[in-house]
Order: C-alpha cells, then structure tokens, then sequence
C-alpha cells in the first residue's frame, strides 16, 4: 500500500502537479491563464487546467487564489496596469496634453485586447461586478495615475482647478464608455474618429 502511494506521488510529481507555484515567477501562472482564457474562455477553465499549463500543483496554485476569477482578476491588473504606465510615460508637450493622450490610448488598446474580447465574448458576467458592485484593483491603480497626472496639470498651469479626486473619477468613467459601449454604438472603421471625439471632450473638460 505505501508503495503504491509513493508511486502515485512519483507519478504526480513526474508530471508537474507537485511543482511549487513559488518555484516560478508568478507571471508563468498568469501567462498560462492568459493562454487558457483565449484558447477556452474563462468558465471552462479550470484551476487543474492552470496549474497543468503552469507546471505547478492545484495546492500551492490554491494557496495564492481561491477560484479561477481571482485569477484572472490578477491577471487583468497586471495587462491594464503595465498599459497604464507606459501610456502615461511618454513624452509631452504639458501634463494636460499626456494625461489626455494616455486615456485615449489605454481605451483604445483595452478595446482591442483579445483578452478583453473574449471575456466580452463569452464571460460578460464576470464584467459585472467591477461595472456595478465594487472596484477592482486596476481601476484604483488607473485612478491614482490620473489624480498624480492631474496634480502636475494643475500645477503647470494646463488642467483646471478643482478636485482631483473627482475629476480622475470623471475621466474614469467616460473612458469606460468608450472601452466598453464603443464597438455597440461604432463600426471598426468608426472606431478611430470616435476616439478622437474622446479626445476633444477630455481636453475642452480639462482646459483652465
């Protein structure tokens, strides 16, 4: 009896399942349930097709995430926050001007994510409650990025006064409009002057 179980334990270990998730950079997992979720859409996977694409056990997989939505819920984070930096890293005239561009960016690379696409696709529910019910973690980074772009606006001059706060808020949601409700009100092709309407309307809001 103990042999068999040493051998089944050989057999699993063979195979991966007893790989340490901290053995691997955590990005190895969420690479893998990037791939999955394109490939399968989230309410097929599973935390067994993770951890096996991953090539670590379904335990330690467990101990970081309860469910496959936390899951993609980190690897949402992670795709939107490193966008966000690098959009509101690049070079401007006035902190108005990279603040304005770098939503503008973000909502018309987030539309055409494929990831985004196919949750939209298959698993628009798992949407719901980070439009209706609670922030996630990636529209608090999106937010702060705004309110720091905003602060530096106000200060040189470019945005107008007010509460930074609120306006972050503000551009928060009007980018979302265009990300999400875009594709329904605009063809593909429509898509680019409908981005520039953003523009337009973020800067006029802006402007001192």
């Amino acid at each position: 009896m103990m042999s068999q179980h040493r051998n089944a334990r050989s057999d699993l270990a063979a195979s991966g399942e007893f790989r340490s998730a901290n053995a691997i950079p955590e990005h190895r997992i969420l690479d893998a349930a990037y791939e999955l979720l394109l490939a399968i859409g989230l309410r097929r996977m599973t935390m067994a097709d993770i951890a096996r694409r991953a090539e670590v056990s379904r335990a330690t997989l467990y101990r970081r995430w309860p469910n496959v939505r936390s899951v993609v819920g980190t690897l949402m984070t992670r795709e939107w926050g490193a966008l966000g930096t690098a959009a509101f890293e690049a070079p401007r005239t006035s902190a108005r001007q990279g603040l304005v561009d770098g939503i503008v960016h973000i909502a018309g690379t987030i539309r055409a994510n494929p990831m985004l696409r196919r949750i939209i696709e298959l698993d628009p529910d798992f949407l719901l409650p980070y439009l209706l019910q609670r922030r996630g973690a990636s529209t608090d980074q999106q937010l702060a990025m705004m309110e720091l772009a905003l602060r530096e606006g106000q200060q040189d001059g470019s945005v107008r006064p007010g509460d930074v706060t609120m306006q972050a808020r503000a551009l928060l949601l009007t980018a979302w409009s265009f990300v999400l409700t875009g594709p329904v009100v605009a063809g593909e092709l429509e898509l680019p002057a409908l981005d520039e309407q953003l523009r337009d309307m973020l800067d006029r809001y802006l402007r001192p």
